[in-house]
């Protein structure tokens, strides 16, 4: 295999199993329905991931896999390391470290699991590469206090 397909191929097999709750699922897709024409291209990436995901039960995931509202760490091939929560578009906050699920780096992470790498397309057409280091229990606060569900 040579050309467009072996570039292809090499990009589907960088792509790691993900696995998201049925109501992240839920809720991320009336989101991507609900999404404006004029961030169609993320959108369609969220339906992408969506479609591929293994779907469990709320209360049978892992808890090291990011799901909405997980605190997360990722080091990037160029030596970034960041802490960041994966968040609704409303809560997004870059400064204060919330990541909209409506942005490419965003989409890229839902689901994917700690040790997991996962790359990504930004908005001006580079390619980025992550590995998620580290996943905080979504379900849990900082104090290992049950959250009420949103």
């Amino acid at each position: 295999m040579t050309g467009p397909a072996m570039a292809t191929e090499s990009r589907r097999q960088r792509k790691p199993a993900i696995t998201i709750t049925r109501t992240d699922h839920d809720r991320l897709s009336r989101l991507a329905e609900s999404v404006p024409e004029a961030n169609a291209a993320v959108a369609d990436q969220l339906f992408r991931e969506l479609d591929r995901a293994r779907v469990v039960a709320d209360d049978r995931i892992a808890a090291d896999v990011v799901r909405m509202g997980s605190r997360l760490r990722f080091t990037s091939v160029v030596g970034e390391d960041r802490t960041v929560t994966l968040v609704f578009p409303g809560e997004a906050d870059i400064a204060a470290g919330r990541i909209s699920v409506l942005t490419p780096i965003g989409v890229a992470l839902i689901g994917v699991s700690a040790g997991q790498s996962i790359d990504w397309i930004a908005r001006d057409g580079r390619t980025h590469r992550l590995k998620v280091e580290s996943v905080d229990d979504a379900r849990t606060n900082a104090r290992g206090e049950e959250r009420a569900p949103t």
